[in-house]
């Protein structure tokens, strides 16, 4: 074993266990159609005990496999021709989660831990908002049109880009209901949409990272990528075939408890820390 893949002393990162933590943050992700990479985070924080920012480095680098691996799964039920037939709406929302992505990231790079820990918190308690409040996904008229539709679109791809790149998400959670709302699609169109804009706007938010010295947690920690990478994406299949089982009234307002109770644990850990 080399010296980088050893766990940690206290034995947490164990095989046994990173897999098993992928496979159920995947698993919960996969039942509303997510990567997971929102309840992936405060575990890679919490039971695996990494620092702020190396844990949405690590994140992203997860994710970045969950959501390659995820558009080609989806081609049986929405073609990648339906995909690419949306080609505007898709570079329509990328002109601005590019530049979110990158800028995001690079704020993320210079904030002090306690004031990531903070922003981190914030943006957990804000998607916990989006899944209990989130339950009309059918298709409705787009709610603006023309220009201002696109104006509209590019500086919400901004928004999500930023965010993306602050937690290490996709940014599916607040893409989707963008792409239902604002453009009209349905869910399932929506869901790989999605998945079209998050790759490039991870890599673009990925390439800022790598210029920061703490993108060298990726190099400490290549099994422990690679262990959770392959148990997220067993369980987003696993989730994806459970999909529709638990209705959404339960399941989306129980997901935005455990995001509640992540972030408050997170700041309490963040205030018990010595200043």
């Amino acid at each position: 074993m080399s010296r980088d893949d050893r766990p940690d002393r206290d034995g947490r990162r164990t095989v046994p266990r990173v897999f098993g933590g992928g496979a159920l943050i995947g698993t919960l992700g996969g039942l509303i159609g997510l990567g997971g990479a929102e309840f992936r985070l405060p575990l890679l924080m919490g039971a695996f005990g990494f620092s702020g920012l190396e844990a949405v480095i690590l994140n992203k680098a997860v994710s970045l496999v969950v959501v390659a691996t995820a558009l080609p799964f989806r081609a049986r039920t929405v073609p990648l021709a339906e995909v690419a037939a949306h080609w505007p709406i898709i570079l329509d929302l990328l002109a601005g989660s590019l530049a979110g992505a990158w800028i995001g990231a690079g704020w993320a790079v210079r904030l002090k831990s306690q004031t990531l820990h903070r922003v981190i918190v914030v943006l957990l308690v804000a998607i916990a908002g989006v899944l209990a409040l989130w339950h009309d996904t059918a298709a409705h008229d787009p709610l603006l049109h023309g220009w201002v539709q696109m104006v509209a679109g590019a500086g919400s791809g901004f928004a999500i880009g930023i965010f993306a790149s602050l937690l290490g998400v996709a940014g599916g959670e607040l893409l989707i209901p963008t792409l239902v709302v604002l453009f009209g699609l349905d869910i399932k169109l929506a869901g790989s949409l999605s998945l079209a804009i998050s790759l490039p706007t991870m890599l673009a938010g990925f390439a800022r990272y790598s210029q920061d010295r703490s993108f060298a947690v990726l190099g400490r920690n290549r099994r422990f990528v690679l262990v959770m990478s392959v148990g997220s994406v067993a369980g987003t299949l696993i989730g994806g075939q459970l999909l529709g089982l638990v209705p959404d009234a339960v399941l989306l307002p129980l997901l935005a408890v455990i995001l509640l109770v992540s972030a408050y644990k997170i700041w309490r850990h963040e205030d018990a820390a010595p200043a």
